[in-house]
Parts: C-alpha cells; structure tokens; sequence
C-alpha cells in the first residue's frame, strides 16, 4: 500500500496547466523574436513579439486570475508559500509583460531596443519560475506497512 507523506503538494487542476503552459511558450516565443529583431532589423520580428506578448497576456491574466482564487482558498495550507511565489511570480511576469507590450507600441528600433529586450527577459524568467514552483515538486509518497 502506498501512502502520501505530509509534504505532498495538492496537483493543479490540469486546465490550470494548460493555461500558464501558453504564457510560457509566448512570452519565450517572443524574448526569441526580439533578439531575431535586434540582429536582422526586420521590423517584422518586433510585429512578431507585439502579438506573442498580448496573447501572453491573455492566458497569463487568466492563469494569474485563477492562481489568485486558488491561494485565497488554500490560504491555510502548508503550501500556501510555494503557491504565493508562484502567484507573485506569474503577477509579476503579468506587469513586465504589460510594460512590454506598450513599449512594443512604439515605432521601429525604440519598439525593442534595450528596454524591450529586459523587459522580455524579464517576463520570460518570471514566467518560468511561477511554472518551476507551481509543477516542479512532485508528491512525495512512501510505502506504508
């Protein structure tokens, strides 16, 4: 018979999953087309970036949304730390990528330039550290005698 120990972390729900899986693949998607910009000055790399960001927006607002609902009625669980980076995190990569998407607004090089590009950065590593604390600790079980 296996038995969960206390540090098994409740699995989210796997639409949940699907949703934060394309802020993810979107704002990496558009860090790439922006360092595509910078070394061939196509502008339409920076078009490119623009929608990868508001698309990343969209699943990322409605992951972020229900991130929010989950830690409010999980507040007293022992995973209340992991899941309050995460939803920081993902808060977080949200703003930069808000920030981002007007500076996307603007025209030809000060659409990416240096600011464009951190902020890509940025976001994209937000991003991945909420998936990193909302998927990466496993259930932790033992075998019970």
């Amino acid at each position: 018979m296996i038995a969960a120990t206390g540090s098994e972390r409740p699995a989210h729900n796997p639409l949940h999953a699907i949703l934060l899986c394309f802020p993810i693949a979107l704002f990496t998607s558009a860090l790439i087309s922006d360092i595509a910009y910078l070394r061939t000055a196509e502008m339409q790399w920076s078009n490119f970036s623009a929608w990868l960001i508001v698309g990343a927006l969209v699943f990322g607002g409605v992951a972020g949304l229900w991130a929010i609902v989950q830690l409010v009625l999980a507040w007293r669980a022992p995973q209340r730390l992991a899941t309050l980076i995460y939803v920081v995190a993902l808060a977080l990569a949200w703003l930069c990528g808000l920030i981002n998407a007007f500076k996307h607004s603007q025209d030809a090089w000060s659409s990416v330039g240096a600011l464009g590009l951190t902020l890509s950065v940025l976001s994209t590593l937000f991003v991945l550290v909420a998936g990193w604390f909302a998927y990466s600790a496993a259930p932790v079980r033992g075998i019970a005698r």
